[in-house]
């Protein structure tokens, strides 16, 4: 299983990768499919079912307008997110939607469009049924896909216990385990963004790999800088205030550069946190890292080193995204980045330890080092459930980026402090990790039936929408 830094970082919408940014690209799968098979020309009719954690909080995630937007070809980078709201109007007041872009098909979202909040497909808690029927309402093509972190999708042939995307590439350097490598690090006198640079190459050429890494960061950036600019109340139906703005103005007359506070970064940080999860939780443009309900965390480490550190290249981004890249690939390959089957430790977790990861790395830290900060970032971590309220990625969700972004940066100054030698590994943790997911029951696992989600207001999660 050969698995991209761009395959962990992808550029999307918001609010959450597996509920928003997978459903776009499976209906859009699944209208591909019938054009490929010409198909579309006989479909009257679709109906797109949603089951397990995709039935229970599908609302709030949008995943009901992601559907639609994908079944009429949109992909989650590149649709027109101001046009949104128009074209979902359009859809719903009409009862037709263009599959494919160019084929009218008719469509009632009350009847067409089934969330089904207590019933899962076997293979994982995020499964997608859709039917394409003809004129006489017998079934043209039917397909089953599952959303498994990340904006991953696979379809129901591809769906395995073990391995959940077949790319048989051969990579210059595979591994497996943080231990695998490791022993590259050291036998082949490289570090891990070297590492990394040389497997990329699988896929296209070093140039166009730094292009990649230059538009996720520019992405990250401008993603900040809204959240920073736009102010008001989320959608959905909480009443949530967005804080970046005013926090940015706090921070303005103490800014980078002349801060007398020796924990005043810290304050920075949580505003480059707060302000990409407020621009995902309102549906906006994101890089998924490797989830988008844990999107702050990589970018605000980032910006925290670029901002702060006393010099910063264009090859530090690299080494950093390239560096937390290879340990998402850990997680992908060995437990789950994915809320639904793990809990919030396989995204808040994860993405902690990636961007510890990657600070380590940037500050001049051996392999050794950096597997160390990935280690405690993920340590703990351990155990941390996904209990959004209403079904919305806002409480805690929001808050939980900003807090880990700064566990990260401590996870990172611990392991610069010591020797890269502890007695729990990497890989330890992340077999940790995925068994206390598996153990950790349903209502924690992006459900809305457990936790905050209901001790902290009862709203019926139908009433709740992006």
């Amino acid at each position: 299983m050969a698995i991209s830094v761009f395959d962990l970082f992808k550029v999307g919408i918001g609010p959450s990768s597996s509920h928003t940014v997978g459903p776009m690209k499976a209906a859009a799968m699944f209208a591909e499919r019938l054009q490929q098979n010409a198909q579309v020309p006989t479909v009257a009719r679709i109906k797109a079912e949603m089951f397990g954690s995709l039935g229970a909080t599908g609302n709030g995630h949008g995943t009901p307008k992601a559907v639609l937007l994908g079944l009429e070809g949109e992909q989650p980078e590149t649709v027109d997110i101001e046009s949104i709201p128009a074209r979902i109007d359009r859809i719903r007041n009409e009862g037709l939607l263009q599959l494919g872009g160019s084929h009218s098909v008719g469509f009632s979202e009350e009847t067409d469009l089934i969330l089904h909040r207590r019933e899962e497909l076997p293979f994982h808690p995020n499964g997608m049924a859709f039917t394409a029927l003809d004129g006489a309402g017998a079934v043209v093509a039917s397909q089953t896909y599952y959303s498994v972190g990340g904006g991953f999708v696979v379809d129901a042939e591809s769906a395995g216990k073990d391995t959940l995307i077949e790319d048989p590439r051969a990579l210059a350097f595979p591994f497996s385990s943080a231990e695998e490598l490791l022993a590259i690090c050291e036998s082949q006198g490289l570090t891990i963004p070297q590492i990394m640079w040389e497997n990329e190459k699988a896929w296209r050429d070093e140039e166009q790999t730094r292009e990649g890494l230059l538009d996720i960061w520019r992405v990250m950036r401008e993603c900040v800088s809204a959240g920073i600019r736009r102010e008001g109340v989320l959608p959905g139906g909480l009443k949530v205030k967005r804080r970046a703005p005013e926090l940015h103005q706090q921070l303005q007359q103490n800014p980078v550069g002349s801060i007398s506070d020796p924990l005043g970064a810290l304050d920075w940080v949580t505003l480059y946190a707060l302000s990409v999860n407020e621009e995902n939780a309102a549906g906006g443009r994101i890089v998924t890292a490797p989830t988008n309900g844990a999107a702050g965390i990589i970018p605000a480490v980032l910006h925290y080193f670029v901002n702060f550190s006393q010099q910063s290249s264009e090859k530090d981004v690299f080494d950093f995204l390239l560096t937390a890249a290879a340990i998402g690939i850990l997680f992908k390959k060995n437990a789950s980045i994915s809320g639904a089957e793990v809990g919030c430790q396989g995204e808040v977790g994860a993405a902690c330890s990636m961007a510890a990861g990657g600070l380590a790395q940037v500050l001049g830290g051996t392999p050794e080092q950096v597997e160390n900060a990935a280690e405690i970032g993920m340590e703990h971590n351990l155990g941390l459930t996904c209990d959004p309220v209403g079904g919305l990625v806002q409480v805690p969700c929001i808050e939980r980026n900003a807090m880990a972004s700064i566990k990260a940066i401590s996870a990172a100054r611990m392991a610069m402090r010591g020797d890269g030698n502890h007695l729990v590994s990497l890989d330890k943790v992340i077999k940790t990790m995925r068994d206390t997911g598996k153990d950790m029951q349903d209502k924690y696992k992006e459900t809305s039936r457990g936790g905050l989600a209901v001790n902290v207001i009862e709203v019926p999660v139908s009433v709740i929408e992006c």
